[in-house]
């Protein structure tokens, strides 16, 4: 509501609320404290700018994806050496996905969800954290305490398995 109601507030609840969460976002993909700062910097400015109009259902999934989106433009502008190379590595399962409008975009997104929801739990914020979150492999085989042979081969399996699943879907 701050931001609806043009309340300058909004920018520093929204830093006292979400600010160690942004962070957390544009670190993994920059890997520069620097860079992550700028980030989150020019992330409350685009929320700002965007709400009015926009209306977020959930606020914290929305700054998020501002987070992201403009952590991997600063990477790309950056070009720093990241966790970043490994993932775009690692994107065989959507490779050979065109995505020519919005339509085709959502149904992408919709089977994608759909795929994930069948997932283990495991195995869902696994992939949820190498490739929403951007996590590295290290990180995510401390923070599920397992062996980073173990991660490599659940995101292995798991990218194979979309890949197989959004064929035939087609």
């Amino acid at each position: 509501e701050l931001y609806w109601n043009r309340n300058e507030k909004a920018i520093s609840e929204t830093d006292k609320k979400y600010g160690k969460y942004c962070n957390y976002i544009a670190y993994n993909i920059l890997q520069n404290s620097e860079d992550a700062k700028e980030c989150i910097n020019e992330t409350y400015l685009k929320t700002w700018n965007s709400i009015p109009p926009q209306r977020p259902k959930v606020f914290k999934l929305f700054i998020a994806k501002i987070t992201r989106n403009l952590a991997i433009d600063i990477y790309r502008k950056n070009k720093h050496k990241s966790v970043m190379e490994d993932i775009l590595d690692e994107s065989e399962c959507t490779s050979n996905v065109s995505i020519d409008n919005e339509i085709e975009y959502s149904e992408i997104l919709k089977n994608i969800n759909i795929f994930l929801d069948n997932l283990s739990q495991e195995k869902r914020v696994i992939f949820r954290d190498r490739y929403w979150s951007l996590n590295s492999i290290e990180n995510i085989s401390n923070k599920y305490q397992l062996k980073k042979g173990n991660v490599k081969m659940i995101l292995s399996r798991t990218r194979k398995d979309l890949k197989e699943y959004l064929k035939g879907v087609d």
